[in-house]
């Protein structure tokens, strides 16, 4: 059995959760491998306050929307610590906390959400309508969580942006800078900073564009086989979500 969380009862009797690597297999989470109910039961067999520990590039959305409903509705306080990164879908898992803190070295990202779709234009469309509608989710955890307006808060996902633990805090997707002594410090040396991919790789397109020189394919090569999650499947789990 494959989990990509950890308990650990510490010391003190607080309890501590550790989120690493991918968000679900994708299948599994679904499956009978790692269920949602058996995250359930392993957040409800004790009790008290709970450190979440986040080192994710992300993963599934729907089993990341069911993990933070899930600490939004624990009786104990939460508390996030972002020790190495929180992208994509681990973001939105992070936004559960009471509190958030970040390493001093540790990122943040959000990003649109990506589906596969294939058929016609009719397949295309509803495949489009349906992760506009998962956006809005999406933007609705950080948007409890920021305070930032919505159309803010998409031109974000829109860019895919990086941000520092400073800019974290300073957009409001954290509310501390991990050791506060170090905190201090960083408020007066360093700048926050946030990475556009959008924009960086316009930039260099538009570059190459202009410089490149015309030269003919004569080796045509067979495009690669498109890899991710049919649409039809992710509106069932948008559906379990939802209802």
């Amino acid at each position: 059995m494959k989990k990509f969380w950890d308990w650990i009862q510490n010391n003190g009797g607080e309890r501590i959760l550790r989120l690493e690597g991918v968000i679900s297999e994708y299948e599994s989470w679904w499956g009978d491998e790692v269920t949602p109910q058996m995250f359930r039961e392993d957040l409800n067999a004790g009790s008290g306050n709970i450190t979440v520990w986040i080192n994710s590039p992300g993963g599934d959305v729907f089993a990341a929307a069911q993990i933070y409903n899930m600490l939004r509705d624990y009786a104990g306080r939460v508390t996030v610590q972002i020790d190495g990164i929180a992208a994509s879908a681990a973001s939105v898992i992070a936004m559960a906390g009471d509190e958030v803190r970040v390493s001093p070295v540790a990122m943040l990202m959000i990003h649109n959400p990506s589906t596969l779709a294939w058929g016609d234009s009719e397949e295309m469309l509803r495949a489009k309508e349906m992760l506009d509608e998962v956006k809005e989710s999406i933007i609705n955890a950080y948007e409890e969580k920021t305070r930032l307006s919505r159309v803010k808060i998409a031109h974000l996902m829109d860019d895919e942006t990086w941000m520092s633990a400073k800019k974290a805090v300073e957009l409001g997707f954290a509310d501390k800078i991990t050791w506060s002594e170090e905190q201090d410090a960083l408020n007066d040396t360093v700048a926050g900073f946030s990475f556009s991919r959008m924009s960086i790789t316009n930039t260099l397109l538009e570059k190459f564009t202009r410089s490149k020189p015309s030269v003919k394919n004569t080796n045509q090569q067979a495009e690669p086989k498109p890899t991710g999650i049919p649409v039809d499947s992710l509106e069932k789990r948008l559906s379990l979500i939802i209802h």
